[in-house]
């Protein structure tokens, strides 16, 4: 008789003392089959790929811009891989990588930037599956945890970014969003 693992679920607040933006995302893994009594499982190569290709398209992003990614292996030697450009958000992103914990999840601080300039780009690397979500906002994470014979294994199911609406904008409201719109630049006219 086989036993089946029961998952727990737990909610992990995102570490964010400075209200950054931050992107919480998941990368692909792949296994190739090379014959039906050999796999390889190439997404090794995507562990430290994908460190870098975010890094790549944040580095790209602007020349003025702070970021820190970090990366969580899911096999192999399960490290947490991490660059960027500022220190303190390098840390930042390792610090919530290890309480999240979950494999092929990645998260990236950004200062001086909003995540909607480097989002496409990010989306566009074919090591990404999934954003979760690209905020501000106080954010819990919503983890499955489960035990097996094999050892525990954690995924990232979705996120609680920020609070419920309190009600509908009134034609005030909607001005002034138009208008906020039109002077940070993100419309013209």
């Amino acid at each position: 008789m086989s036993s089946e693992a029961t998952p727990t679920l737990s909610l992990v607040p995102i570490s964010n003392p400075n209200g950054l933006n931050f992107i919480l995302g998941q990368s692909v893994s792949t296994l190739i089959a090379i014959s039906p009594e050999h796999l390889i499982n190439s997404h090794q190569k995507h562990f430290i790929k994908t460190v870098e290709d975010v890094a790549e398209v944040l580095a790209q992003s602007s020349p003025h811009a702070k970021w820190g990614v970090a990366f969580c292996e899911a096999s192999g030697p399960r490290l947490i891989r991490y660059d960027g450009n500022a220190t303190d958000l390098e840390q930042l992103a390792v610090t919530n990588a290890e309480k999240i914990a979950a494999g092929h999840t990645f998260i990236v601080f950004v200062d001086g930037i909003y995540p909607v300039a480097v989002l496409p780009a990010i989306k566009a690397l074919p090591e990404t599956c999934r954003i979760f979500c690209a905020t501000a906002n106080p954010t819990l994470v919503v983890v499955a945890s489960s035990t097996s014979a094999e050892g525990v294994q954690r995924g990232v199911l979705g996120v609680l970014d920020g609070f419920p609406p309190l009600g509908v904008e009134a034609e005030e409201d909607r001005s002034s969003r138009i208008g906020f719109l039109r002077t940070v630049g993100y419309k013209r006219g």
